[in-house]
């Protein structure tokens, strides 16, 4: 049973960038579905409840009286003068997801190593192109 279901399509993406960001929440487990550009493969990612609340409030524009968790590494981030420049969903290993945040600083990029829901709220939070590498989508269209 899907409580809420809820798409955005995301700017700014290329070539196996996320195109829509679906979020079903169910009574045990919340899912995010993330579907290409120019493609039709899909994949959901199991996601907490709190990454959850954070993605679905970014989704539907409501704010919070105060900085939530990333809010909160966005500003430091900012603060520190780094510009995040993608998220990278980069592997998937035992049907586990790893993603990577890609900030640029003083010229440099700087690879972050990151859970995909908080990568995810944290670049729908800033409008961040969120990619997916494309061994990892070839694993789940296998799968």
């Amino acid at each position: 049973m899907h409580a809420n279901v809820l798409t955005r399509s995301c700017p700014h993406v290329g070539p196996n960038g996320i195109e829509q960001i679906i979020i079903s929440e169910g009574q045990d487990q919340q899912l995010i579905y993330l579907k290409e550009v120019d493609g039709e493969r899909k994949f959901p990612i199991l996601i907490g409840s709190s990454e959850a609340y954070a993605i679905d409030r970014r989704l539907k524009g409501i704010p919070t009286p105060r900085p939530l968790t990333h809010d909160l590494l966005a500003n430091v981030i900012e603060q520190l003068g780094g510009e995040i420049e993608q998220i990278e969903i980069n592997d998937l290993q035992e049907r586990t997801f790893f993603a990577k945040i890609h900030i640029r600083q003083d010229g440099k990029t700087i690879e972050i190593d990151s859970r995909p829901s908080d990568a995810i709220a944290l670049g729908i939070a800033n409008v961040i192109p969120i990619f997916v590498a494309e061994k990892v989508l070839e694993e789940v269209a296998q799968g």
